[in-house]
């Protein structure tokens, strides 16, 4: 006979089981999306991602808009802690800028700005999607608008939007462009007007 505390240590090893695949799955995916795109992502290859089968993806997701819907969540949650992490205020401001405008970002995009690799699909996905994206970016929008503002972040939050656009622009501009040199001129110009348009140049 198995005692009630063996059953509850089954239980909670398998509810955290199913929260580590799920963690898998999401991470995986949101890494093939930047990739491969959404469309270009296939449940089968999602899974096989995970080192999951097929029949192991509806224990956890709805459907695949289910799945893309929480993705772009999630990716959007770690690029706001990666933004929230820089020094704190106006003084920070130029470290998330070079940052996002990197070699580095813009060779590594399994790793990057879900924005910058996906705006263009998510633009023509469900409510649903763009819902979880709006509201994923805004955290990031008005992290970034209170250090612009920190009396009055409402007023700059369409001022933040215009140049997160122009950067995430940028970033994929130079990700297009088959002149290495040109590419990196356009990520260095990017800096300059980024930093131009927030009044953060004077915190180098």
């Amino acid at each position: 006979m198995v005692s009630w505390r063996a059953e509850e240590r089954v239980a909670r090893y398998g509810s955290e089981h199913k929260q580590a695949t799920r963690r898998r799955i999401l991470e995986t995916a949101g890494r093939r999306f930047k990739r491969n795109g959404i469309d270009g992502s296939g449940i089968a290859t999602l899974m096989a991602d995970a080192g999951l089968t097929n029949g192991a993806f509806y224990a956890h997701f709805a459907s695949k808009e289910d799945l893309v819907a929480t993705a772009v969540a999630d990716q959007l949650r770690e690029q706001s802690a990666n933004f929230s992490a820089q020094a704190p205020g106006r003084a920070g401001l130029e470290q998330i800028v070079r940052r996002y405008l990197s070699v580095q970002h813009r060779d590594n995009p399994d790793d990057g700005c879900p924005s910058a690799a996906l705006l263009d699909e998510i633009g023509r996905c469900s409510d649903a999607v763009q819902r979880a994206y709006t509201d994923g970016l805004l955290v990031i929008i008005d992290d970034i608008a209170a250090r612009l503002a920190p009396d009055d972040p409402q007023s700059a939050r369409v001022k933040t939007l215009s140049v997160f656009a122009m950067m995430a622009g940028t970033l994929q501009l130079s990700r297009a462009l088959a002149d290495r040199q040109l590419a990196d001129e356009v990520l260095e110009e990017g800096i300059r007007n980024a930093l131009a348009l927030m009044g953060a140049e004077h915190y180098s």
